[in-house]
């Protein structure tokens, strides 16, 4: 049976969006996954299922998790070769860039085309380092300051779509698990 991994975006952030990892994994059984396991309780979820379509996946999650919480949760979800290959891809920036304080990913639901993709890298300054990847998107930090900015967070890179973000670190651990 596939496995497939979901990124939840935007849960546990206020009063009004809880969703904690024990009704993650409640509501993602009550809608037919097997094998369902959490970690963290940021809305990182695997799932086994005999779909074959990332998009019905996704579908079929986030259609249990607002009919459990009443509220959208967006979920992006990858099948777990790809998020072995996405933190094999994290782990040859973090070698090729050198030390960095701050590794973010941003998973997306869409790939990113080449154009947007050297659009938003031509956002990287002296401070933040803008990779395009399969997928995904990195922010490297080689020195992070509380409250840097987040040059994705801008239009340009709200132009990407549906997108949540992880630390590298989350990312390599969910792809050690589960990929």
């Amino acid at each position: 049976m596939p496995t497939y991994v979901g990124f939840l975006r935007a849960i546990n952030l206020g009063a009004r969006r809880k969703f904690p990892a024990g009704a993650v994994r409640a509501s993602a059984e009550g809608a037919g996954f097997a094998d369902v396991e959490t970690y963290l309780n940021t809305g990182n979820v695997r799932v086994g299922t005999r779909m074959r379509s990332l998009p019905r996946v996704e579908a079929a999650l986030e259609a249990a998790f607002e009919a459990d919480r009443g509220f959208e949760v967006p979920t992006i979800v990858y099948g777990s070769a790809e998020l072995t290959e996405l933190a094999e891809y994290a782990a040859t920036l973090d070698a090729d860039f050198g030390a960095t304080e701050r590794h973010m990913v941003y998973l997306l639901r869409y790939p990113v085309a080449p154009e947007m993709g050297a659009e938003l890298e031509a956002l990287s300054n002296d401070r933040v380092r803008i990779v395009a990847g399969p997928r995904s998107m990195h922010a490297l930090w080689p020195v992070a300051v509380a409250g840097d900015p987040d040059p994705l967070s801008s239009a340009a890179g709200r132009r990407l779509g549906l997108t949540t973000t992880r630390n590298v670190r989350v990312v390599t651990e969910v792809a050690r698990r589960w990929g």
